[in-house]
């Protein structure tokens, strides 16, 4: 391979290779490189007998001992593609999580980054000084189309983009070339970085440029976090305001702080396709001090994330608003982290790397010594333990903005429902009257189920059987939009059944109910309201929910009919009534977790109602109306359960008491799933006795997904670090049956 910058001089570097193994490789500096070769920079290296791109992990390195030492080839961007701190946060990842550095870069760099794509380029043209009349004369005549484009840049105050000007006066390529080597005009050429300029949320909901007055909370908040920026020292601040406190007005008063002072900032949210109007506000409320704000989600393209990401890197946005991964962003200067919503388990990762985004950004904070904030009006339990044992600073919002009164809560006691209606009753007869309150005085309600679908499962009174997906352990849920009967975990589709498959009996019956078919009930009782549902079936074409979002807004819905993804920070003011149709929903969930997520969801969906002007109200419908979570989010009462659920916690050593790991096991064989974790439970225990207390193994509450057995163990551990530091190797020793894949979940929030 030809050294592409002439002689070596003696200068190392650490290179990660993005497809040679989950480690640093060390290689010559060239000469060329060495005064301007940085920790992050995209490169190509040599892997055995082929080429491949890597980054620069440290600089300057050692050499190692008695090795010759293969030299980097080519530099790909002078701008550095990840910051030095992401470098050691990767590391950090990859340890914690007990995950190869490779899996790690994925996740951090985008696709297009990886693949050494290059950036694209508008190239500007313009005079290089006046032309003399006799020059201009001679072109007149014998190069009439150079003539026209002197006299058209001659009229312009600023240069003006080639291709574009090529087109409208029509001129041939040749002739522009012919003038730039006349050296009459000049051509420079800029980086075109689309989205940090051009992106669906630029067209978010406007917003006053103006912030509102910060109540006395607000200013107390804003007062001890600004303390933290302006010492450069790293601390955490867990943000509890209740639901309507004006949280993101705080965030955005220190964001502005932030980049008045030369600094960037994180904004991470659980889901960011919902979240126009904290877009707008930010890029509202910035636009006077020169910054853009990159939005940061999954539907830009590749080309899309690669021109984000270099602008971030270059420093032309400051700010980027995104989920979990926008945690990664190059920015310089990164001085604030904030995460809204900081309780969602949607900030967890799905796949390998199995990362938390709170607790990254929490590390990141820490190598930067910047300032974190978790804002919530419901904690997770393990940030509520930090802030109250003093490891995070809590400051708090107990009030809404303009003493707002909280909504009224009222609790249905569904079992006597089904009593009076002789049979199930979706509706209770509560709900219904307040709708049709809220319809006479012209005001709006939402109504929550989380069950997207029409019927849940098909039962068969003969034979007892239900409908099951031929992949997965569960029963197929009823679209009676297409008449399909689908698996909502992997998407299998059959026409949906009319007799029994088992028995042929004709009377298989729906059992159950999801969002279509409370669209149906509600079209009955209601056929004159003006109704919009919002679940993955509807929303599932780009943008599409924005648009929904902005007529609820504007008034042209009466009712807005959804599931989660209508529970996260949505703040409509003519809303006054908010409708949980079915509260035990996640209590019903095989998870320790259960009881927080219900108290979490029923308090997050509640405070929708009465944001505005008007008072609100919530209506809960539930079979168990005496449960803790139901009953503490009654009372909106969250320190009464955090202190009664970390007492239970504490009982059983869950968390947040001890760090969980959890190890799952999945095979097309259930036998060799089974011998394979027992033998592993065995094996790990007899070398390592008091490591961990083990639990299991077990099968998975979804036992079968995608034809895949599946079962877990679990790891109770004060500290993760000796678990994986004795867990690693011995698994690479002795896991090694290609067909039973195992995966490590260190602080694993799903236990399906």
């Amino acid at each position: 391979m030809p050294d592409l910058f002439g002689e070596i001089e003696p200068g190392v570097a650490e290179v990660v290779p993005f497809d040679g193994g989950a480690r640093a490789y060390s290689y010559a500096v060239p000469s060329a490189l060495k005064e301007t070769l940085k920790v992050g920079q995209l490169v190509r290296v040599p892997l055995g007998h082929r080429q491949g791109l890597g980054v620069v992990w440290k600089y300057p390195a050692e050499a190692p001992a008695g090795t010759k030492l293969r030299s980097i080839l080519a530099l790909e961007h002078e701008q550095p593609v990840m910051t030095e701190d992401c470098c050691r946060l990767a590391e950090w990842m990859s340890g914690y999580y007990g995950c190869g550095l490779n899996s790690v870069l994925e996740t951090v760099l985008p696709a297009a980054v990886r693949k050494g794509v290059r950036p694209v380029f508008r190239r500007w043209l313009s005079l290089v000084g006046p032309v003399e009349a006799d020059v201009l004369t001679k072109l007149r005549k014998r190069a009439p189309r150079q003539a026209q484009l002197i006299d058209y840049l001659s009229a312009q105050t600023q240069p003006v983009e080639r291709a574009k000007t090529l087109t409208s006066l029509g001129i041939s390529q040749p002739a522009v070339d012919a003038l730039l080597k006349a050296g009459l005009i000049k051509e420079d050429a800029h980086v075109l970085w689309r989205v940090a300029y051009n992106d669906p949320f630029a067209e978010a909901e406007s917003v006053s440029v103006k912030g509102h007055q910060l109540n006395e909370s607000q200013q107390a908040a804003v007062k001890s976090i600004a303390e933290t920026l302006d010492a450069k020292q790293f601390r955490t601040h867990l943000l509890h305001g209740v639901t309507g406190s004006g949280k993101t007005e705080v965030y955005v008063s220190l964001i502005r702080k932030v980049v008045a002072e030369g600094g960037s900032a994180i904004f991470l949210v659980p889901e960011v396709a919902l979240t126009p109007q904290t877009v707008g506000r930010l890029r509202s409320r910035l636009s006077d001090l020169g910054t853009r704000v990159v939005v940061w989600h999954s539907q830009l393209s590749a080309g899309e994330r690669f021109d984000a990401w270099m602008a971030m890197s270059l420093g032309q946005a400051r700010v980027v608003v995104g989920a979990r991964s926008a945690v990664f962003a190059p920015l310089p200067q990164l001085r604030l982290i904030v995460v809204d919503e900081e309780h969602e388990p949607s900030f967890k990762q799905g796949e390998t790397p199995l990362y938390h985004g709170r607790d990254v950004a929490v590390y990141r904070a820490s190598l930067l010594s910047a300032a974190c904030v978790l804002g919530s009006a419901t904690p997770s339990l393990e940030s509520w333990r930090n802030a109250t044992s003093g490891r995070y600073v809590l400051n708090t919002m107990p009030q809404r903005v303009d003493d707002r009164p909280m909504p009224a809560f009222r609790i249905v006691d569904m079992r006597r429902e089904v009593l009076h209606a002789k049979g199930q009753s979706i509706l209770s007869r509560e709900l219904v009257d307040s709708i049709r309150e809220r319809l006479a005085k012209k005001e709006q309600a939402i109504l929550f189920l989380n069950r997207r679908g029409h019927s849940r499962s098909l039962v068969c009174p003969d034979c007892g059987e239900a409908v099951q997906c031929p992949s997965c352990s569960v029963s197929l849920t009823l679209h009676a939009t297409d008449s399909t009967a689908r698996c909502h975990l992997c998407d299998y589709r059959q026409p949906a059944p009319v007799i029994c498959p088992h028995c042929r009996s004709p009377k298989v019956r729906w059992k159950g109910y999801g969002t279509q078919k409370v669209e149906e009930v509600i079209a009955k009782l209601f056929p004159q309201a003006r109704v919009a549902r919002m679940d993955a079936d509807t929303m599932s074409k780009k943008d599409l929910f924005r648009r929904v979002l902005s007529d609820f807004r504007a008034g042209k819905y009466d009712m807005l009919l959804g599931t989660q993804m209508i529970a996260k920070g949505l703040d409509f003011p003519r809303v006054t009534l908010v409708g949980i149709l079915d509260a035990d929903l996640s209590l019903q969930m095989p998870d320790f977790r259960a009881s927080e997520r219900t108290f979490q969801l029923l308090t997050q969906v509640a405070g929708r109602a009465g944001r505005g002007d008007l008072e609100g109200a919530v209506v809960v419908q539930t079979f168990q109306p005496a449960s803790d979570p139901i009953q503490f989010a009654k009372r909106l009462d969250f320190e009464g359960f955090a202190q009664a659920e970390l007492a239970k916690r504490a009982e059983f050593g869950y968390p947040p008491d001890r760090h969980l790991v959890r190890h799952v096991f999945r095979g097309r064989n259930l036998e060799k799933v089974t011998f394979v974790i027992e033998s592993w439970v065995k094996e790990f225990s007899r070398l390592h006795p008091d490591l961990a207390e083990i639990r299991g193994p077990a099968p998975c509450p979804f036992e079968r997904v995608q034809d895949q057995y599946r079962m877990h163990c679990w790891y109770f551990v004060k500290s993760v670090k000796p678990l994986l530091a004795a867990l690693l190797p011995l698994r690479a020793k002795i896991l090694r049956d290609e067909h039973v894949i195992d995966v490590l979940d260190v602080d694993a929030q799903d236990c399906g």
